[in-house]
């Protein structure tokens, strides 16, 4: 009796194991659990917190509808501060604990980058991480998908552009030593010299540097005429500042999507006016009276009680993104399905004013550029640059 007693346990047992493997991870019947690694309390909070409150509004809205197929999206984001040792312990949690299906709007080229590997591993998709660093999508791109063109292609864009309007020829950059800032230097100089222009010199910085007067005026020595900077929010704004405060005023600074936002273009006192951007989307409130942002804004400030920005935009369509891909896969969802219905996308998004479409060989939804210029407290766009 007690040897039929063990084995019926063990065959229980193995029951139960062929029965978890079956199952696709972080997928009830009433249930999707979606995961993010974002920096809500570091350098770029700025990007991440309004990106988070986006993804939550439409998912919210999805939710309120009956979610995707009869399950409920849980959208679980965990904080690393912009610090990489807390991104390994939010990444952990989420994809070994809290066993989520993909992961949504990571932030961060260097912590994307170092816990791809984790997230290949277990198959859990990373769908429009906030990093738009070309070794995002490796060769082949596997299970990233990346929604915008990359910082390297910005940054040359918004080089070739000042060049041309401009008759700028003499190209410096500060920038983090980063994944992110090492990316954006190496475009400033290959762009450089692909143009035929000089590449003068460069300055790092670490993410708390607050005092920018020795590097500016090094640069300024060096007659730089466009400066690339790849720097936190803050640190963006007070290079700017900085440069007005000591009269340099024949240059032109320019940021990529990672500084395009509208807390940089309202600073008091017009201190970022003339600062230029790259980005791989239309600014939000410079389309603010057109109908898919009117209804966006609206939609965010009612729930939220504030403005409405770029990055809740980039959440809000990301989120939307996910949700057509999860519809797309059907109700008996895995990887393989989700994959498929990634794959399957192909659409004008009206809220981003860019075509997104993905393919089996190529996970870069959208290639465009738009360059910007800050004045009058906003972002005022010159050109759209197609990527195709």
């Amino acid at each position: 009796m007690k040897k039929l007693t063990t084995l019926m346990a063990a065959a229980a047992a193995t029951t139960l194991a062929v029965g978890a493997q079956a199952q696709t991870r972080g997928v009830t019947d009433d249930e999707i659990r979606i995961g993010g690694v974002h920096d809500l309390s570091g350098v770029f909070a700025a990007v991440s917190t309004p990106a988070v409150s986006g993804a939550n509004l439409y998912f919210d809205m999805v939710n309120e509808n009956g979610g995707v197929h009869g399950r409920m999206i849980n959208y679980m984001t965990e904080d690393h501060g912009y610090q990489l040792p807390r991104a390994t312990q939010a990444y952990n949690k989420l994809i070994e604990r809290d066993q989520v299906f993909a992961m949504l709007l990571n932030l961060g080229t260097p912590h994307n980058l170092a816990h791809y590997p984790l997230m290949e591993r277990r198959g859990v998709p990373n769908v429009a991480p906030l990093t738009a660093a070309r070794a995002i999508l490796p060769d082949p791109p596997l299970m990233n998908f990346s929604s915008f063109s990359s910082y390297y292609d910005q940054i040359a864009q918004g080089i070739e552009y000042l060049h041309n309007e401009n008759g700028r020829d003499t190209v410096c950059a500060m920038y983090l030593p980063t994944d992110f800032g090492e990316e954006i230097a190496i475009s400033s100089r290959e762009t450089a010299e692909a143009l035929g222009l000089t590449f003068a010199d460069e300055t790092t910085h670490r993410p708390d540097d607050q005092d920018f007067v020795g590097s500016v005026s090094r640069l300024r020595a060096a007659e730089c005429d466009i400066v690339t900077i790849a720097l936190g929010v803050r640190a963006s704004i007070t290079v700017v500042g900085t440069a007005k405060q000591l009269g340099w005023d024949d240059v032109d600074f320019l940021v990529s999507s990672a500084g395009f936002l509208e807390p940089v273009a309202m600073v008091p006192g017009g201190v970022t006016d003339g600062l230029y951007g790259a980005s791989g989307w239309q600014d939000l409130r410079a389309r603010a009276t057109e109908e898919a942002p009117a209804a966006f804004i609206a939609a965010y400030e009612e729930r939220y009680g504030q403005p409405a920005s770029g990055f809740a935009m980039l959440g809000y369509t990301a989120a939307q993104q996910m949700v057509m891909a999860l519809e797309a896969a059907g109700p008996d969802l895995t990887v393989e399905s989700f994959m498929d219905g990634m794959h399957s996308l192909d659409y004008d998004d009206a809220l981003l004013g860019t075509h997104v479409n993905f393919t089996p060989e190529d996970h870069q939804g959208a290639n465009d550029v738009f360059i910007s210029q800050v004045g009058d407290g906003h972002w005022n766009t010159l050109a759209a640059i197609s990527g195709e």
